[in-house]
């Protein structure tokens, strides 16, 4: 899969705010992730969002 900034990625577990869905701020080894539902921002490993995503829709 390929992954760009700006891109939503839907994850397998929600947030704690309920939402399952995070816009992709940053790629590298590590992602920078901003939840849509609260946006709060978290720092992931990259194999971690490889691993838990279930779909990617491309920001056009």
């Amino acid at each position: 899969m390929e992954y760009q900034v700006g891109d939503i990625v839907k994850l397998k577990k929600q947030h704690p705010c309920g939402s399952k869905e995070w816009e992709i701020l940053r790629v590298g080894a590590d992602f920078r992730l901003k939840c849509m539902g609260c946006g709060h921002q978290i720092m992931i490993a990259r194999r971690l969002v490889e691993k838990n995503t279930k779909e990617i829709r491309k920001n056009t």
